[in-house]
């Protein structure tokens, strides 16, 4: 639901930035490398240690890099097969990190077994319901749906969460109650979001089938 008007908004935020590192001579693809690797350390360097502000605001700076590179590539009149699945790839890298590093949290420091399930769970969830997607439109299916919680929502209720509850060592009080209940917001959204989209692949792979058969019978 985010993705259709954030990123519009952001790509026009985003555009003379991207302008910029054209000039300097740098390739999208650079910038979908370096943006991966800044979320990947900001999440598993920072948030294994519970230092959820900081942490955010490194993955923050980085996660940009997502809506950069893919301006940059039309600017150029490049954009390529390899770019969208480079980019996909990466973006499911990122995402492992950042639910990785919090389940680290919480196997350790945070001390909470159920959360740290919640983190993995988070993580699975969010790559199979980017799979179902995938899939589907490999074998030719349109996967008409818009998710509950896709990849957009996922990052923004985290990522919110994360840096808010990291004002608790700043001394904000009880503040740091909001990320188990992000997790679980995730957790829920994403399940619901994956049987979206098993009903809708369903549906239309029983239309594409019976359309199939009408015509051969023909």
């Amino acid at each position: 639901m985010l993705n259709k008007y954030a990123r519009a908004f952001f790509t026009r935020v985003l555009t003379p930035f991207a302008a910029l590192l054209i000039r300097l001579g740098i390739s999208p693809d650079a910038v979908t490398l370096i943006g991966t690797g800044g979320v990947v350390a900001g999440a598993l360097i920072f948030y294994p240690q519970g230092e959820f502000f900081w942490g955010t605001v490194v993955i923050t700076l980085f996660v940009f890099s997502d809506l950069v590179d893919g301006n940059m590539a039309r600017q150029l009149g490049r954009s390529s097969r390899w770019g969208a699945f480079l980019d996909s790839t990466l973006d499911r890298v990122a995402d492992s990190a950042i639910f990785g590093g919090l389940a680290l949290w919480y196997a350790g420091g945070g001390n909470s077994l159920i959360l740290c399930a919640i983190a993995i769970f988070c993580l699975a969830s969010g790559q199979v319901v980017s799979y179902t997607k995938a899939r589907g439109e490999a074998i030719g299916l349109p996967v008409a749906v818009n998710g509950l919680v896709e990849r957009a929502e996922r990052l923004v209720i985290t990522l919110v969460a994360c840096g808010l509850s990291g004002l608790h060592k700043f001394g904000v009080p009880g503040i740091e109650t909001l990320l188990p209940i992000a997790l679980w917001i995730v957790a829920i959204g994403s399940t619901v979001t994956l049987g979206q989209r098993v009903v809708t692949v369903r549906r239309e792979s029983a239309e594409a089938d019976a359309i199939a058969r009408g015509g051969n019978s023909a």
